[in-house]
């Protein structure tokens, strides 16, 4: 069978963008993959959802990876129920599985969330950020720990607004903090239960929002409030209902010179019917150019190089130069990615795409060779009964080889666990 041509569409910041019809018949792919579990029970094991914007969980020699563990997850956790912080060793293994090291635990986080891991651009062997909670204030706070020393060297503190980390810059130096205890409350799924927050009850705060950490002076700044976002909705004549609002997603471009984010309200689940607010936002690095109401692209959008993100639109994965609000390219074709909707990811090198959905009580992955088109289907991966708070998502995350991407799904003696996909 021939394979359909892919087509120039154009050039945006010197990089060509490509449509890619897909291949003509899947069978002829030189492509394929295989899927190993690389962690055991009777502990679970998961990374957490997020796996854009450079969310790479291993270190930079490949030696280490980034895991959670706890004897449930069920559950949302409260102040009394801490995950394990532990390293997957890539070059040691425990009979057929790879080696966990435990080195740490964290009470800041969930079973769909995880806590934030992210390794530190400016030291990418050694450092690596989680997000944890004061036992006794309930408190959130971030971590920097550097498993050379095998210690936390830092712990950024904010007692007045106390914010977690939400992304981490990908050229370093400072990370984006939000606050899980409102998130929590809003919508249970990316917060921390139980954790403290000094706006409860206001709809729109003038002392939270979107803050931004100095990581080497620990000092913190804030971009922009609610209440500005509110009065800036209100310009747009979009009518939140009087809810409260909360953020979701705060995602760092590649060359950490911009960020998106969503501005969310009417999401808690209280029996009443009520409106969601679903508002995507651009804002530069600096705190300027607050941009509300862009065009909203589908799915769980990616950053791809520059200021192009990636998107669902009808049935189509896009390209959309986001600044400019422009469609640039699409990637693959609904044979090769038949649900546009799905959590995805963009390889390090740029070279490389990834689209995770779910079907039938698992999840797929699809992979796209953005040189040529070339794709190939994983086999499914079990999500198991559940969902909600507690669901495993698709979030499929790169290594920084661009060859594996790291998954979690339910083994075969039920419990949740660490997979690779590799590619051949």
């Amino acid at each position: 069978m021939k394979r359909r041509n892919f087509i120039k569409t154009s050039t945006t910041g010197g990089l060509a963008i490509f449509t890619f019809p897909g291949l003509a018949n899947s069978n002829v792919s030189k492509l394929s993959t295989s899927i190993k579990q690389i962690t055991t029970g009777p502990d679970h094991h998961l990374f957490g959802y997020i796996g854009q914007s450079l969310t790479i969980p291993w270190n930079a020699s490949g030696k280490r990876i980034l895991t959670l563990s706890s004897p449930f997850i069920d559950h949302l956790p409260d102040g009394s129920e801490p995950a394990g912080v532990n390293l997957v060793h890539t070059d040691k293994k425990d009979g057929n599985f790879l080696k966990v090291e435990k080195i740490d635990e964290s009470l800041g986080w969930n079973p769909q969330q995880g806590t934030m891991f992210y390794w530190n651009p400016e030291n990418p062997e050694n450092q690596f950020f989680f997000n944890d909670r004061d036992k006794k204030t309930g408190k959130v706070f971030t971590v920097l720990y550097d498993i050379e020393k095998k210690k936390r060297v830092r712990e950024f503190r904010f007692e007045d607004t106390p914010v977690g980390n939400g992304g981490v810059c990908p050229v370093g130096g400072s990370y984006l903090a939000i606050n899980y205890a409102r998130m929590a409350r809003l919508r249970a799924v990316t917060g921390y239960k139980g954790t403290t927050d000094w706006t409860e009850g206001i709809t729109a705060p003038e002392n939270d929002g979107i803050f931004k950490v100095d990581i080497n002076s620990g000092k913190m700044k804030l971009l922009v409030s609610f209440k500005t976002m509110l009065e800036e909705i209100e310009k747009k004549g979009i009518d939140t209902e009087g809810e409260a609002l909360f953020i979701n997603h705060t995602l760092w471009n590649r060359d950490g010179n911009l960020f998106c984010f969503f501005i969310r309200a009417g999401w808690k689940k209280d029996g009443r019917k009520k409106k969601r607010t679903n508002v995507f936002c651009t804002m530069n690095a600096d705190g300027t150019g607050l941009v509300i109401d862009r065009p909203f692209i589908g799915g769980h959008p990616e950053w791809g190089i520059g200021q192009q993100m990636i998107g669902r639109k009808g049935d189509d994965q896009i390209i959309i130069d986001i600044i400019n609000e422009k469609i640039v390219g699409k990637i693959g074709s609904p044979e090769s990615i038949p649900n546009p909707e799905g959590d995805i990811s963009l390889s390090p090198s740029g070279k490389w795409f990834v689209n995770g959905y779910g079907k039938n009580g698992n999840n797929y992955y699809n992979i796209i060779r953005l040189a040529d088109g070339e794709w190939t289907r994983s086999e499914g991966i079990n999500k198991g009964e559940y969902s909600g708070d507690i669901r495993i998502d698709s979030a499929p995350r790169w290594n920084r080889n661009n060859n594996q991407v790291l998954i979690q799904g339910i083994a075969k003696d039920g419990t949740e666990q660490l997979f690779v996909i590799s590619i051949k």
